[in-house]
C-alpha cells in the first residue's frame, strides 16, 4: 500500500496535524473544510488525500478515546490525534515519528477498549447517549459500534432508463462490485469510494448516488403518473428524481426548498435524470405565495424537514460534535413549522410524509404525534402497510412502534445497514 505516496512521511504528518487543527475548530462541515484544504494544496495526490479525510474522519468518530489517549504524548494535541488516527500503513506512519512518539503509540495500541469507560468505548457526547439508549436498550452498543464504522456507497438505478441488474453488471465490468440492496428495488450497495462520475452509465443518468434509507422515503410516498407532488425541502434533490422516476416523468413535482443554492445543484442531476416534469423553485420560506397558490391541489407532499442530521454520524461524524440538545430542539419549532404549511397543500384524498434523517425522538414520534393530535382532518397510516402494499421484502422489519398501533418508518444502522431515517404518513381526509 505505500509505494504510492509521493510526499515524506513526516511531511505528510505535519499536513494531517494542520488539516486535523481546522477540523476540531467545528466552524464549518467537515466535507466542507476537507474539500477548501484540498483546493487550497493542489499539489496533493490521490493517496495522500485519502490518507488525510481518512485521518480526519477516524479522529472526528473516536474523539473521546483519542482524547483520553492524546495527554500521554508529546508534540501538539492535534499531532497526537493525527497519529491516533492516521489512516494508512502503520509502518509509513512510525518512519514519521520520534522513539518517544513510537513508545508512546504502542503503549496507546496495546490498550484493550473494552476495559475502559463507556465515554471511551462509544465516542458520542454525554447528551446523546441517554436518549439513545432509551430507545434501544441492549441494541445501544451494536448502534455505537456501527456509528464508527462508516459507511458503505448506496446508488439509485434510474428506473425511468435503465435496470438495476443491467447497471450492476456494466459497474462490474469497470471493476467496481456492487450488490443489490436489501431493500430498496432500485439500491446497489458498494464497498469503498470509487470514482463515478466519469462512468458512461452516470454520465448518461442511468445512476445517482442515495442512501437506501433516503430511497425508501421515495417509495414510502408512492407517487403515481399524472400526480400533483411537492417534494418541500427537496434540498440538491436526490428523493425528488427517485420520485420523478416513480411517475415516469409524467404529471408535476415541484422541487421547493429555501436555498437557491441547494436547488442549483439539482439542476446538473436533473439533466443527466432525463425527467421532464420536475419544477425547481426556491422559495423565501415555508408560507411563500407559491404555496399559497398551490393550497388544496397537491396529491401527495414529502416532507424531508431540516433536521440534526443525527442518522447521518457513520458519514458525518462531525455533527456530534457540533451540535447539542439546545439545537436539537431549536430545530423541532422549525420542523412543526414546515409540516404544518406543507400540509395546507394537500387536498382530500392526499398523502402527507414527514421524514428526517435524525434517530431523536424529539424531531421523529414526537413531532408526528404533536401533529395528528392537532390535525383531525389527517388520518395517520401505517408505514408497514404501504411497504408491504409495494411487495417490498421484510417491510415489517423497517417499520416500529406508532399512534393506535400504526407503524413509523424507523431505520438504524446496526439494523439496516442504511443512515438512520424516521417516516410519519398521514391522508388528509
Amino acid at each position: 500500500m505505500g509505494q504510492s505516496f509521493s510526499m515524506h512521511p513526516k511531511a505528510l504528518l505535519d499536513v494531517c496535524s494542520e488539516l486535523v487543527r481546522l477540523t476540531l475548530k467545528f466552524d464549518h462541515p467537515t466535507d466542507a473544510i476537507v474539500a477548501k484544504f484540498f483546493r487550497d494544496n493542489r499539489g496533493l495526490g490521490p493517496r495522500e488525500r485519502a490518507t488525510l479525510s481518512g485521518t480526519v474522519y477516524s479522529v472526528l468518530r473516536k474523539k473521546l478515546l483519542f482524547d483520553h489517549c492524546a495527554p500521554s504524548g508529546s508534540g501538539s494535541k492535534e499531532r497526537r490525534l493525527a497519529i491516533l488516527g492516521f489512516y494508512g500503513p502503520g509502518d509509513y506512519l512510525r518512519s514519521a515519528l520520534s522513539e518517544q512518539e513510537k513508545n508512546w503509540l504502542d503503549q496507546c495500541e496495546k490498550i484493550n477498549v473494552a476495559d475502559l469507560m463507556e465515554r471511551h468505548r462509544h465516542n458520542l457526547p454525554e447528551w446523546l447517549v441517554q436518549p439513545l439508549k432509551d430507545q434501544l436498550g441492549a441494541e445501544f452498543w451494536p448502534l455505537a459500534e456501527s456509528l464508527n464504522l462508516g459507511a458503505g456507497l448506496d446508488l439509485r438505478v434510474n428506473a425511468l432508463n435503465a435496470k438495476r441488474a443491467d447497471v450492476q453488471k456494466e459497474l462490474a465490468q469497470a471493476g467496481i462490485k456492487a450488490l443489490p440492496t436489501p431493500y430498496s428495488p432500485w439500491g446497489l450497495r458498494i464497498a469503498g469510494k470509487p470514482t463515478l462520475n466519469k462512468l458512461e452509465a452516470f454520465v448518461r443518468g442511468a445512476f445517482e448516488v442515495q442512501d437506501e434509507g433516503s430511497q425508501l422515503l421515495a417509495m414510502l410516498l408512492d407517487a403515481k403518473r399524472g400526480e400533483m407532488v411537492v417534494d418541500f425541502c427537496a434540498g440538491a434533490g436526490g428523493k425528488t428524481l427517485a420520485i420523478g422516476a416513480g411517475m415516469r416523468s409524467t404529471g408535476r413535482l415541484y422541487a421547493f426548498d429555501t436555498s437557491a443554492h441547494r436547488l442549483d445543484a439539482l439542476k446538473p442531476r436533473l439533466a443527466r435524470s432525463g425527467l421532464s416534469n420536475v419544477h425547481p423553485a426556491a422559495i423565501a420560506h415555508e408560507r411563500d405565495d407559491r404555496i399559497k397558490r398551490l393550497s388544496g391541489k397537491i396529491d401527495r407532499v414529502l416532507v424531508d424537514a431540516p433536521c440534526s442530521g443525527l442518522g447521518t454520524l457513520r458519514r458525518n461524524p462531525d455533527l456530534k460534535w457540533r451540535q447539542n440538545l439546545q439545537s436539537v430542539i431549536e430545530l423541532t419549532v422549525t420542523q412543526t413549522a414546515i409540516l404544518h404549511s406543507a400540509a395546507r397543500l394537500l387536498k382530500p384524498g392526499g398523502r402527507l410524509v414527514y421524514a428526517t434523517c435524525s434517530m431523536m425522538v424529539q424531531e421523529n414520534e414526537a413531532i408526528a404525534q404533536a401533529f395528528t393530535e392537532a390535525n383531525h382532518d389527517f388520518a395517520p397510516l401505517d408505514a408497514g402497510d404501504i411497504l408491504a402494499g409495494l411487495k417490498l421484502e421484510a417491510a415489517s422489519k423497517l417499520c416500529s412502534g406508532g399512534d393506535n398501533g400504526l407503524r413509523y418508518l424507523r431505520l438504524w444502522p446496526h439494523r439496516h445497514q442504511t443512515d438512520g431515517f424516521f417516516a410519519a404518513v398521514w391522508e388528509k381526509v
